[in-house]
């Protein structure tokens, strides 16, 4: 249910792709025992909860090379270090104010051979720098959000969605995007099957988003 499950849903890795989808589970238990970045029931299950989960960013936009990404809250590294492996040519930018989170990240990072992330400990509204896509995992309600990475999204667009925030988020979000006009939300359910992805959106915000 490891490598097989991504590759079922993402049929065109290549070798090295395959190897680092592959270690993940081994990389991230080693280092929960030391640090508890990912709950313990999530940890069996870390390919459909943390890596496909991740992926479901890619099915909505799959980042061009030469793409400038941020993930914010990134936590243990998600979802930027599985997309980091899809796109091997895009940047990625992991930010967290948890040091000790950092940590097992930059450890992944070494462990997986990843030449394409930079990590950052720090609060993101100190982070500068413009960006493509922001993404996240569910780190707060969305007018907050939108707060924090104000000022961040680069404002040329080079992809089929125009530049904004993609942010994977579960459960009922009316109230919580009633005052954002422009937005789209894609279910999970749409690209993946299983019970988890059933409530699972990737919830799509442009830049223009009154």
């Amino acid at each position: 249910m490891s490598l097989q499950l991504i590759e079922s849903y993402f049929p065109d890795l290549t070798e090295t792709q395959r190897k680092q989808f592959s270690q993940i589970s081994e990389v991230y238990k080693d280092w929960n025992q030391k640090i508890n970045v990912v709950s313990r029931k999530d940890i069996d299950e870390i390919y459909t909860r943390h890596v496909l989960h991740s992926l479901g960013i890619a099915k909505v936009q799959a980042f061009k090379s030469g793409a400038n990404i941020l993930d914010v809250g990134t936590g243990g590294g998600f979802p930027g270090i599985p997309l980091a492996i899809l796109f091997p040519e895009v940047q990625f930018t992991l930010v967290d104010s948890i040091g000790k989170k950092i940590k097992v990240v930059d450890e992944v990072v070494e462990a997986l051979k990843l030449t394409n992330v930079k990590t950052v400990n720090n609060r993101v509204e100190q982070l500068n720098g413009e960006f493509d896509f922001i993404i996240s995992r569910a780190v707060a309600v969305m007018p907050s959000f939108v707060r924090w990475v104000k000022g961040k999204i680069a404002k040329h667009s080079h992809h089929e969605l125009k530049n904004g925030i993609l942010y994977l988020k579960g459960g009922d979000l009316t109230e919580e995007l009633e005052p954002y006009k422009t937005v789209q939300l894609f279910p999970l359910s749409d690209f993946f099957e299983g019970e988890f992805f059933d409530t699972k959106k990737v919830v799509y915000l442009p830049m223009k988003y009154k």
